[in-house]
């Protein structure tokens, strides 16, 4: 029976994760991504159905273009695996033993696609699409509702989440107006912001330190074996930092108590 559920997961997953392909071209574009046909931007031939079946069609074809024979991003089976497989950990880590418990999942799963979204956005562009924020903060005022209602009604949920709304995105947000941008961007204050509503104040600062060592580490190799530029997009390294407290927060912190507050 778990393999039977983390396999429909699995599909879920790769069938929105397909969809996550359509929105990190089509949004930076201002196109809308809810109407259109999908195209192959080599020919600018209509794909059919077969051709946009995810992973399984990118491997028939042999990653090119059923039509021009063009080659195809890796982007598009590896953003739909991803995907599918962050699913599946999010309902082995939170289990699927009440529907409240359920939908928890599917809020965290949504947010976790979004932070795929504004990942792959903002290391391109270098912004971060205020609709992909806002959505996230919707996403988390639902998942603190359900919470509240269906599982946990305390007053100590909603101070915990409340806090976690102001805890990381008040002090980016200062950083934000004191250097005029140049500092940290507008997206970011605005990411965490929606974090911190979704996982509470412990988690949405670990989030943030692992973002920042992300960063520090990731790009600091970046320029020096691959000669990248100073400047960097930090959504990407929050985002991880957030899905990584999501799934493990917990873990993290009761280690770090146990074993490291101790020495």
């Amino acid at each position: 029976m778990d393999i039977i559920i983390y396999i429909l997961v699995f599909i879920f997953g790769i069938v929105i994760g397909s969809f996550l392909n359509v929105c990190i071209y089509r949004i930076p574009k201002g196109k809308t991504v809810v109407a259109g046909r999908s195209f192959c931007m080599s020919c600018n031939k209509t794909l059919s159905w077969y051709d946009l079946i995810p992973i399984i069609s990118f491997i028939s074809i042999g990653g090119k273009c059923r039509y021009c024979k063009a080659k195809l991003s890796l982007q598009y089976p590896l953003i739909e695996a991803t995907n599918g497989l962050l699913y599946v950990l999010v309902f082995y880590i939170y289990g699927w033993q009440t529907s409240m418990i359920v939908l928890i999942n599917i809020i965290y799963c949504l947010s976790i696609s979004l932070l795929i979204v504004v990942s792959l956005i903002d290391h391109r562009t270098f912004t971060i699409p205020g609709g992909l924020t806002k959505t996230l903060l919707v996403l988390a005022m639902i998942g603190l509702i359900i919470r509240y209602f269906g599982i946990e009604r305390t007053n100590a949920l909603l101070l915990d989440h409340v806090i976690g709304l102001f805890a990381v995105s008040s002090f980016l947000a200062i950083i934000f107006y004191v250097t005029g941008g140049r500092g940290i961007g507008g997206g970011d204050v605005k990411l965490m912001a929606g974090a911190g509503l979704l996982l509470g104040w412990k988690l949405v600062i670990l989030s943030f330190i692992l973002g920042a060592i992300f960063a520090s580490v990731i790009h600091i190799l970046k320029m020096r074996l691959m000669n990248a530029d100073r400047t960097l997009a930090f959504g990407p390294y929050l985002s991880a930092g957030i899905i990584v407290s999501l799934l493990f927060g917990n873990s993290i912190i009761n280690w770090y108590i146990l074993y490291i507050l101790q020495l």
